[in-house]
């Protein structure tokens, strides 16, 4: 069977059988603790343990790996922005200046910017296999629950919730649309040149945009014929309560989140720096 991408698949781990609530507030504060602190020392530390987390929940890599490849793209591009843009903040933030070479004009690389973008690169690193991990762990409905049960509106929470169920949907119906064009002789397999790769996929994606419309008009006047969200408050099928490997997560990411910043915030300065001596 092909696996679908960013798609909940039911295994029998430590990390899927935690609750949908557990898990959304176990990656906010991880990733309100990542974007805080700027010590290297708490980043490689947390990029460690996300690496654990993310290898004993046995997600399978065809699972994210398109997502993944796409997001090293804009992280490059991102770094390439940084650098173009203010290619001495490293020496501004830390306050020294140590140049590795010339490039030209105003563009020299020196040891403290190289330092302060891999800071950029650690932060990058410790989110994203959480994110992932959250959305591939997560069923839809109980998200949607766990939403709920933190005080989103249970509107907002289960269009969120199709919005997640709707991922495999388009997947399916690009690979319909897809193998129907191969049938008229448009190519978008890896035996065409890219570019003529990229004109055919984008000539895919019209019809797939006009699915996808006529999809969610269907499900709007379902839900309207229903009486969705006329009531304050609703019940959910898929809501469960809290285990003991729940209160343990939570107690883990408060101890995470408090160490994170006290050692970020002990010298009064979030940024670790290496060349004070």
């Amino acid at each position: 069977m092909k696996v679908k991408m960013l798609s909940y698949t039911d295994l029998d781990t430590p990390i899927h059988r935690l609750t949908g609530a557990t898990k959304l507030l176990f990656f906010v504060l991880w990733s309100v603790s990542a974007m805080i602190t700027y010590d290297t020392r708490v980043l490689v530390v947390m990029l460690l343990f996300s690496l654990f987390v993310f290898k004993i929940s046995r997600v399978p890599f065809q699972q994210y790996a398109f997502v993944l490849y796409f997001i090293l793209i804009f992280f490059v591009l991102n770094h390439l922005a940084i650098f173009l843009f203010s290619p001495l903040e490293g020496v501004s933030i830390y306050g020294t200046r140590h140049d590795v070479f010339h490039i030209a004009g105003r563009y020299t690389v020196t040891w403290e910017q190289l330092f302060y973008q891999l800071n950029i690169a650690l932060k990058y690193a410790v989110v994203i296999p959480m994110a992932l991990l959250f959305l591939l762990t997560t069923d839809p409905s109980e998200f949607a629950a766990s939403l709920n049960r933190i005080g989103v509106n249970y509107r907002i929470a289960y269009s969120v919730s199709l919005a997640l169920r709707y991922i495999p949907d388009i997947q399916r119906d690009y690979e319909n649309i897809s193998f129907s064009a191969q049938a008229r002789g448009i190519d978008t397999s890896r035996k065409e040149k890219l570019p003529t790769r990229l004109k055919n996929i984008a000539a895919i994606l019209f019809p797939l945009i006009l699915t996808s419309v006529e999809r969610i008009d269907k499900i709007s006047t379902a839900m309207e014929l229903r009486g969705f969200g006329r009531g304050s408050k609703r019940t959910w099928y898929s809501l469960r309560p809290f285990t003991k490997s729940d209160y343990i997560a939570l107690a883990l990411i408060i101890l995470i989140a408090a160490a994170s910043a006290v050692i970020t915030f002990y010298d009064g300065s979030r940024f670790y720096n290496i060349f004070v001596e």
